[in-house]
């Protein structure tokens, strides 16, 4: 099997090389190619990756080229994971908001649908080569943000793609570790949009013991993703980290000001991993990368690529079209919700109804999605506009038009 990973001078390239050799059994990996359009972040990165295969006995071949063609020449999976502008541009998606009183993030609000006008295309222009050079039946996996937009407008246009996010498997490590079990045995039924997802269900062996979760780890839970202990009782859920930005809107624009931008703390973090990796003593995941944010990316990547080729129909949460799973949505909406994972692609699993509180904030958010998609595709402002408009981060029409000026003149 040839993997093709696109956009691998980014520093969790060795956090997804380290998990794809945790799956060795499962999937058999003989071409590695790693891809960047930075020659000397790819060689950097690429000599840690390196390092860190032959120290895990890796017996395939690893390729690093400039030349996407080359990589993704026979390919049989593509993994994206680029992010165009850098942390520059990311800087500008987070601050620009938050002057105008926004929320500023990269994936959420007016950050996330700049993020997304400019990722868009360029994404599209990958999957496009892929399918003309790649094997006829590869598969997409999207790990750019803002995932939900990105896989929406590979699906619109025809790729064979599932998108992926990180925060199912990152409750799914910690609620096994309160309830002091191996991972294996819990299933967290994650529903929503990407970045928009509640857990109204914890499986463990069959049974659902969320009750139990929100009784004994509830204060823990609520500390980790920024919001009040109450609401997650009253929700009788536990909302994804992401739903501060709407539950929390205005006590998190007020702490926007006066801390430093998410992403010129990464900025720093990242220069830090770059000259780790530089040193050719270390062939083993710097502790440093944890701070970098994406835990447990590798082992989500690695657990999807492995249900697609080993056919397992293992139950995993992705990011897939909606068809009939969730009541209150359209079937080509792009949900994150559980699926069955098989040499097929992602079936969703059924779920039962929505509350009307979750079901509204999803209805909205997703009639953005699709707008943000068409003008990302497009390139089309005024559908830019409507977007922000119907964002519930924005809403306001004369915000809409000041933010997207703003956005675009960087």
């Amino acid at each position: 099997m040839k993997l093709a990973v696109i956009g691998a001078g980014s520093t969790y390239t060795p956090e997804l090389v380290s998990g794809l050799m945790r799956e060795r059994e499962r999937i058999s990996i003989d071409r590695l190619v790693l891809h960047d359009v930075d020659r000397e972040r790819l060689e950097v990165v690429g000599g840690m990756a390196q390092r860190m295969l032959t120290r895990q006995g890796y017996a395939g071949a690893l390729e690093l080229t400039g030349d996407l063609d080359a990589a993704l020449d026979g390919a049989d999976a593509v993994l994206l994971q680029i992010r165009v502008g850098g942390q520059a541009a990311r800087l500008h998606d987070e601050t620009t908001p938050a002057l105008c009183g926004c929320i500023g993030q990269e994936t959420t609000g007016a950050g996330g649908l700049a993020k997304a006008m400019r990722t868009v295309p360029v994404v599209l222009e990958i999957a496009r080569r892929a399918r003309e050079v790649a094997a006829t039946d590869a598969w997409i996996i999207d790990f750019t943000n803002p995932v939900g937009i990105v896989t929406r407008a590979l699906l619109d246009d025809g790729h064979r793609a599932i998108g992926l996010c990180n925060v199912a498997i990152n409750f799914q490590r910690q609620i096994a570790g309160h309830l002091g079990v191996v991972p294996e045995r819990v299933l967290v039924d994650q529903v929503g949009l990407n970045h928009l997802t509640w857990i109204r269900a914890v499986w463990l062996d069959g049974r659902d013991v969320l009750p139990d979760v929100l009784d004994g780890f509830g204060d823990h839970l609520a500390e980790e993703i920024g919001l009040p202990r109450q609401l997650l009782g009253d929700l009788g859920a536990i909302p994804s980290y992401y739903l501060r930005y709407f539950y929390a809107e205005r006590a998190v624009i007020e702490k926007q000001r006066h801390e430093p931008a998410r992403a010129a703390v990464v900025a720093e973090i990242e220069q830090g991993l770059l000259d780790l990796y530089r040193d050719p003593s270390v062939d083993t995941k710097p502790e440093l990368l944890e701070q970098r944010g994406g835990a447990f990316y590798s082992e989500a990547a690695t657990q999807l690529l492995a249900a697609l080729f080993s056919d397992s129909g293992q139950t995993l949460v992705v990011d897939t079209r909606n068809g009939h799973a969730l009541e209150g949505l359209a079937a080509d909406d792009v949900v994150e919700l559980p699926a069955r994972v098989d040499a097929s692609g992602a079936i969703p699993l059924a779920q039962r109804p929505l509350a009307p509180e979750l079901l509204g904030l999803v209805q909205h958010v997703a009639a953005y999605e699709r707008i943000a998609a068409r003008a990302a595709c497009d390139g089309d402002e005024d559908l830019a506009r409507m977007a922000l408009m119907t964002n519930p981060l924005v809403r306001e029409y004369a915000l809409a038009g000041e933010l997207l000026g703003q956005l675009r003149e960087r």
